[in-house]
């Protein structure tokens, strides 16, 4: 009696091993595709972050620069002004008119910062397609985790290819190589 019990305990422990292997490798597979959607979700809120701040920042240089542009024109019209004065009352009147617009200019805007703004533009652009480029780096690096893992020999054996399909790294679309352009 004692090679029956021996025996069933054996195949019990044989079938423990079987199901905490089974459970192991399920619960990584599940850990590492779970983790795949998390990374390419991180990609999509990039692309989001790019879609919500770079149209608003473009709007905002544009109008600072419209602003500083209309600013420059009534300045340069008052000096034109005074060059095609003829008389001394010319004059004094175009220069009356280059003091006034002077002193609007700088009161409605201090300091004329269109260059900061594009620069800071730039910033924001090259700050933004880092966090793309980084997010699909991830992406990628869990993608081959991921797919390492699932396609390991004894692994593929014992996980369903339908429930942990292979997944596909990020692909540049068609023309990416492209940069884009960037309208003022």
């Amino acid at each position: 009696m004692k090679k029956s019990y021996l025996l069933i305990i054996g195949i019990l422990v044989l079938v423990l091993i079987v199901v905490f292997s089974y459970s192991g490798t399920f619960d990584k597979a599940v850990g590492l595709q779970e983790t795949v959607d998390q990374s390419w979700n991180d990609v999509g809120a990039a692309y989001q972050r790019r879609a919500d701040l770079i149209p608003q920042l473009v709007a905002t240089v544009k109008g600072a620069a419209k602003n500083e542009r209309g600013i420059l024109t009534e300045v340069t019209q008052a000096r034109a002004g005074i060059v095609n004065a003829k008389t001394p009352q010319d004059m004094e009147l175009m220069g009356k008119k280059i003091n006034t617009a002077i002193n609007l200019a700088f009161e409605a805007y201090p300091q004329i910062r269109s260059t900061e703004n594009f620069a800071t533009l730039q910033a924001q652009l090259e700050g933004t397609e880092n966090r793309i480029v980084k997010s699909r780096t991830d992406y990628n690096e869990t993608v081959k985790s991921y797919n390492t893992y699932i396609r390991g020999f004894f692994t593929s054996m014992i996980l369903n290819p339908e429930e942990f399909p292979k997944k596909e790294g990020f692909q540049a679309a068609a023309g990416a190589e492209n940069a884009p352009e960037v309208q003022f």
